[in-house]
């Protein structure tokens, strides 16, 4: 209540700072952080920092090139956990859950982030390939396991009968098929 002599709007002025106070930048509203941190060549990781101890995300990013005329995104919606987020080294070892991954490619600043990165990283990668963006998957229900070709390269898979017989050759007649000398 105001005093006598004192005017309603002095009292309004001080209940906005009173409240403006309250909600200062705490630590748990911490503002998350989006930055390129490279796997294994650049643009191939970004780094998303949603907790205020600097944990985060390491999102692994690749390019899916199975049309050598098309470059889009491969999507791995099981990413690192990131370690010293706001420090100088951060670094990531193990697993996220899924959930936070879902919950990062909610946001805004995120996915404008995983944009620029993927395109650049298609860039690299097959420079003479058109670029397309597909969105991310934003539940479990929209992740759909990668299909790789089946390894069925001559070079890859060998026949076992060939290969018995390539090891009866080698160590000859008198051996089993565990390669031990027959008694």
């Amino acid at each position: 209540m105001p005093r006598p002599g004192e005017s309603p709007s002095a009292w309004a002025s001080m209940a906005l700072l009173v409240l403006a106070g309250c909600s200062t930048n705490t630590p748990s509203s911490a503002p998350w952080s989006v930055f390129p941190l490279p796997r294994s060549s650049p643009h191939d990781g970004l780094a998303v920092v949603s907790q205020p101890d600097g944990y985060g995300l390491h999102i692994f990013l690749e390019t899916d090139t199975s049309d050598s005329k098309l470059c889009k995104p491969r999507w791995i919606p099981d990413p690192a956990r990131l370690f010293n987020g706001r420090g100088t080294a951060p670094f990531s070892s193990g697993l996220a859950s899924r959930q936070e991954f879902f919950e990062a490619m909610r946001r805004k600043d995120v996915l404008d982030a995983v944009k620029q990165e993927l395109e650049l990283l298609c860039t690299a990668r097959a420079p003479q390939a058109r670029w397309q963006w597909v969105d991310p998957p934003r539940s479990e229900a929209e992740v759909s396991p990668v299909q790789l070709p089946a390894l069925e390269e001559p070079e890859l898979l060998t026949n076992p009968n060939e290969e018995l017989k390539r090891q009866k050759a080698l160590l000859g007649d008198d051996t089993d098929t565990d390669g031990r000398a027959r008694l």
